[in-house]
């Protein structure tokens, strides 16, 4: 569930206090349940599997300072591990290839996401597109915005609206493909991991989530 409980905000409002116990026991009385994916990326090491999303860039370096810094401060530490990411920013390249199509995309960007859920941080809506059981990644890149544009635009990475941005690109896609020089700071699913990554698909209606 992480501290912000993202993952369970695409699938109820009722997730903390005690509206979230009561929601909680009766889904499991009332036997209620959905079907979700899970997502899978392949490692130069192995595999990992999540459920809600694996980012790279900008909320990469966001989530491993907010680890290493800020892990008792809640949203106020997501707040303060933003601005102090966003005092030293970096837009770099990851290459990849969405669903085998073209040449490996190799532009300089300010983060990619994989996601399955919309939400992350809280109540950022990273990917407000996404839907847990299509069957589908749901893909965000934000491309090499300056400091001045992400902190006019910081606000729409709450209310979903960064996706309209000129340099934002969103698609549904089944399968992603790396081709990084080495390991690179990976965030998945509220943990900061250093993969050197290769693919990333999808096991539709993996699991089922009592709701």
């Amino acid at each position: 569930m992480g501290t912000g409980n993202s993952f369970l905000r695409d699938f109820t409002d009722k997730t903390q206090g005690a509206d979230g116990v009561e929601h909680a026991m009766q889904a499991l009385l009332s036997r209620r349940s959905r079907a979700c994916d899970v997502l899978r990326m392949t490692h130069k090491a192995g595999a990992i599997y999540y459920t809600n999303l694996l980012s790279m860039g900008f909320t990469a370096d966001v989530a491993a300072l907010r680890h290493r810094r800020f892990q008792g401060l809640g949203q106020f530490g997501y707040l303060l591990s933003i601005f102090l990411c966003l005092a030293r920013l970096r837009r770099r390249p990851f290459p990849m290839r969405l669903d085998g199509q073209g040449e490996f995309d190799s532009r300089r960007c300010l983060f990619l996401t994989f996601n399955n859920s919309k939400f992350t941080g809280g109540t950022m809506m990273i990917a407000p597109d996404a839907v847990t059981d299509d069957g589908l990644i749901e893909y965000v890149r934000w491309g090499p915005i300056g400091r001045l544009g992400l902190i006019r635009n910081l606000a729409t990475l709450y209310d979903g609206t960064h996706t309209r941005h000129p340099l934002a690109e969103r698609r549904a896609v089944k399968r992603v493909e790396f081709r990084v020089d080495g390991p690179v700071d990976v965030m998945v699913d509220g943990e900061v991991l250093r993969l050197e990554c290769q693919t990333i698909d999808v096991l539709p209606s993996a699991l089922r989530v009592v709701v």
